[in-house]
């Protein structure tokens, strides 16, 4: 750049561009051509062969004209200030973009500057360039000056490093913001699994990047796949992206690539048919022309895009019908574009035209072509974006620029309170004052830029509709955007989105369905956390929320709803008065006691008859009282456990029983005792079992066991307790008999009594017939014995209230057998045989049978 003693150029790119003079001039960088001939970056003598002409790019650029333009006619913007303006075409190629770049930095002209490089720069600031990756090493190399840098359309989230990019500006949200707001979308829709397709650039990989880790930190879903779209002519590699797109399951495609990109993509698609897909677009892709044919729409309609925010810019279609080719040297517009401008939209060449271009048929442009007449994209101003954007960015510059030379003199935010100067302005100098840059558009939008360079964010959310009759329309169905108060916030208006489904509604794209309450994830090994299982919870745990990553076990009164999706009371079970067994043992327990009465009656109303007054009738009457007592004893059995019916029903039960037990003990000690009587020389025995000597031998023996009971309640009393063992589902109401040397000693006692009833009755089962009532009492001890022996190991083995019910069932079947045994054959006689109720019959000979 600089020789010895001078500063001029040692080279010149040469460039299409456009350029007018002023006191002050801004660069801008606009893509008006798409594809260059010569990509490389080369110097000649010739310009560089730029081809495909981009109408809307070339809007773009003659927006920041008529943006210039209008500020040097606003009086109280920039008073006695007149704005320049130096444009480049970077043709869409990164070598020419960075030429573009360089040709601003350091003027157009051999000579420029002072001899000692002093002076105002070319350019004071730069308007673009719409290409994250362009932008990138255009600013790796002009940061380094602190020029600033005012982008339009890169949103690449890279370009907020401010260490690298310090003067690096934009009016449109960086990627990052644009990545959130499709997360915002996706989990709207609950979309959890979706394929993701970046272009092989700065944009697309830098966007893939922040697309993963904020997806990934906000649990939104998960990535099916990932590709990246080549540059160029690649369809082999197109083949392989559409056939991964196809086997996969997800239904959600996000896109981040320019629109090369996605015509080659779509290509592809179409020849491969590849339907049911839900398209996201990047604002990259959004809005341009070309991807909404007749071929296309029928896979891309109901796309949903980010779309850069619309404006109003009032007077710009007026400013673009006034465009025309000037042939007049000193044209203000830039001739070479303006002329490529014209034919392309009136599909002419000006004269001279190429080799046969005549010949072919080819039109001559006359220059009284009018633009209202013919359809181009260059007048589609109904929804300024892009548009927009470039004029915020070249207000932005000028009121930096209108701040810094309103600054007074000695109160200055530079060194020693100094003003910048328009005579030696510094570019850093307004890179100062762009920062603290805040106004208000006259679409009333707010511009100002945070400490990273980025603008507020907001974002228009775009939907594609593919109308009946083959037209495409495009529409705004909602909105996102940052606010200091309530931070990211989506809106959407879903009764205006078209859905390009047949149920016309949003698809369904997850890797699997959501797990309902009552299961919990179990996630699948080697893949993605969004593809699981859906394990049911065990019993006792629960789960009341979709997607459960755990289930809870419930609290200990509690137990699992079938469902597993809410815990419910327990079931409490004991030996009830409303269930078919207690009904039958309470009725069998009356029915018992009913049947002790009626032969306690019949005794009392034949207590004068021989059968009733033989072998002490006043014993028979104790038994039978005492057999009522043990048969309502049982009651004590039936019912939720209480802390007075656990103490009372065995104590209840031993002393019924040993009452009745002593009874026939004494009976049958009685029967011995008459047979020895009858003896010669044992008339003595008798005195020994007169009617007081029985009655103290029943209270002592029924005392022993009121004393055993005693000491048991005092010091190991039953209490009810709530048993969880025997069933997890089940609290289990029992008593537990506090002290099992306690219940042994009851038992063994009584089963001691009847043990020794047994074998005395048994000695005296062959006595002579009147005294033949010690065969009644062997066959009752002996159904009593059996009864008992068989009760301890199925009250051992029995859980819960079935233990109850077995202890139950012994004292019914041991008393009904009592009953029976000792009082059938007695009520036999006194009722159906009463002649041989007769003391004769009684006293009779050996065979009379009784």
């Amino acid at each position: 750049l600089s020789s010895v003693g001078s500063c001029k150029l040692l080279k010149r790119f040469y460039l299409n561009g456009m350029h007018k003079p002023g006191d002050v001039i801004l660069g801008g960088l606009f893509e008006v051509h798409y594809s260059s001939v010569f990509p490389e970056l080369t110097f000649t003598s010739d310009k560089m062969l730029c081809v495909r002409f981009d109408p809307p790019g070339f809007r773009h650029a003659m927006t920041m004209v008529f943006s210039i333009d209008e500020i040097n006619k606003n009086s109280n913007l920039l008073p006695n200030i007149t704005l320049g303006y130096s444009l480049y075409d970077n043709c869409a190629t990164l070598g020419i973009g960075f030429s573009a770049a360089l040709s601003l930095a350091t003027g157009r002209e051999e000579h420029f500057l002072q001899e000692n490089c002093s002076g105002t720069p070319p350019v004071l600031g730069i308007v673009g360039d719409p290409f994250s990756t362009f932008s990138i090493a255009t600013s790796n190399v002009l940061g380094l000056f602190k020029l600033p840098i005012v982008s339009y359309f890169a949103t690449c989230s890279c370009l907020s490093d401010r260490r690298r990019f310090p003067s690096f500006f934009r009016t449109i949200p960086s990627d990052a913001f644009q990545v959130r707001a499709m997360i915002q979308i996706l989990k709207h829709f609950n979309w959890t699994w979706v394929g993701l397709l970046v272009s092989d650039d700065d944009y697309g990989l830098h966007a893939a990047r922040s697309f993963q880790t904020d997806l990934a930190q906000s649990d939104g879903g998960c990535l099916a796949y990932s590709e990246i779209l080549p540059w160029g002519d690649n369809p082999k590699e197109y083949e392989r992206i559409v056939d991964v797109m196809r086997k996969s399951t997800a239904r959600v495609v996000i896109v981040f690539a320019p629109r090369m990109h996605l015509v080659e993509l779509m290509k592809e698609v179409v020849k491969k048919n590849v339907t049911g897909l839900q398209w996201l677009a990047s604002e990259a892709w959004t809005l341009v022309d070309g991807l909404d044919t007749p071929a296309f729409m029928p896979y891309l309609g109901g796309t949903l895009g980010i779309a850069v925010r619309r404006g109003e810019i009032p007077g710009l279609r007026d400013f673009l019908l006034q465009i025309h080719p000037n042939l007049h040297q000193n044209n203000s517009y830039g001739n070479d574009l303006v002329k490529q401008f014209w034919e392309h939209t009136f599909e002419c060449k000006f004269a001279p035209p190429p080799a046969g271009w005549v010949e072919a048929g080819g039109a001559l442009c006359t220059g009284q072509e009018d633009l209202e007449n013919v359809e181009t994209d260059f007048l589609d101003i109904a929804n300024p974006r892009p548009e927009y954007n470039v004029y915020k960015a070249v207000y932005a510059l000028a009121y930096a620029l209108h701040d810094m030379l309103q600054c007074e003199p000695g109160r200055g935010p530079f060194s020693g309170h100094s003003c910048g100067s328009l005579q030696r302005l510094e570019p850093w100098q307004l890179m100062y004052y762009l920062e603290k840059v805040n106004f208000t558009t006259s679409f009333g939008d707010q511009v100002s830029f945070d400490e990273n360079g980025d603008a507020l964010p907001i974002y228009d959310i775009m939907n594609w509709l593919w109308l009946p009759d083959g037209k495409t329309k495009v529409q705004s169905v909602g909105v996102v955007k940052r606010s200091a108060s309530k931070g990211e916030e989506l809106t959407l208006d879903e009764d205006k989105i078209y859905w390009n489904f047949e149920s016309k509604q949003p698809p369904r794209s997850v890797c699997s369905e959501s797990c309902p309450p009552g299961t919990r994830l179990a996630r699948k090994k080697g893949q993605p956390v969004c593809c699981f299982d859906c394990i049911p919870c065990s019993d006792g745990k629960i789960s009341n929320e979709t997607d459960s990553m755990e289930c809870t076990s419930c609290p200990e009164d509690f137990w699992s709803s079938p469902q597993r999706d809410h815990c419910v009371p327990k079931k409490t079970e004991f030996l009830s008065y409303h269930e078919p067994l207690g009904i039958c043992l309470t009725t069998t327990s009356l029915l018992g006691t009913f049947f002790c009465a009626v032969v306690l009656g019949i005794f009392i109303y034949h207590r004068s008859t021989p059968m009733v007054r033989a072998n002490n009738s006043e014993l028979s009457f104790l038994i039978l009282l005492s057999l009522k007592l043990c048969f309502l004893c049982s009651l004590l059995f039936i019912g939720r456990p209480q802390l007075w019916t656990c103490q009372l029903r065995h104590a209840a039960f031993g002393i019924s029983f040993v009452l009745c037990v002593s009874c026939i003990l004494v009976k049958t000690m009685v029967v011995l005792a008459v047979f020895k009587a009858s003896k010669p020389g044992g008339g003595a025995t008798l005195k020994w079992f007169g009617a007081v000597q029985q009655r103290g031998t029943v209270l002592a023996l029924t005392l022993i066991q009121a004393a055993i009971c005693t000491v048991w309640l005092v010091s190991a009393s039953p209490a009810p307790h709530r048993n969880t063992q025997y069933h997890n589902d089940k609290i289990v109401y029992e008593c537990v008999v506090g002290s099992t040397v306690g219940f042994a000693v009851l038992l063994g006692y009584i089963g001691l009594l009847a043990i020794l009833s047994f074998l005395l009755a048994f000695l005296a089962r062959n006595l002579p017939d009147n005294f033949n009532e010690a065969k009644l009492i062997t066959f009752s001890m002996l159904i009593f014995c059996a009864v008992w022996v068989a009760f301890v190991p199925a009250y051992v083995n029995s859980p819960g209230k079935y233990a109850d019910a077995v202890e139950v069932f012994a004292i019914l079947a041991s008393s009904f057998g009592l009953l029976v045994a000792l009082f059938g054959p007695k009520c036999y006689i006194i009722l159906l045989r009463p002649e041989r109720n007769t003391k004769k019959a009684i006293m009779g000979r050996g065979n009379t049978k009784t």
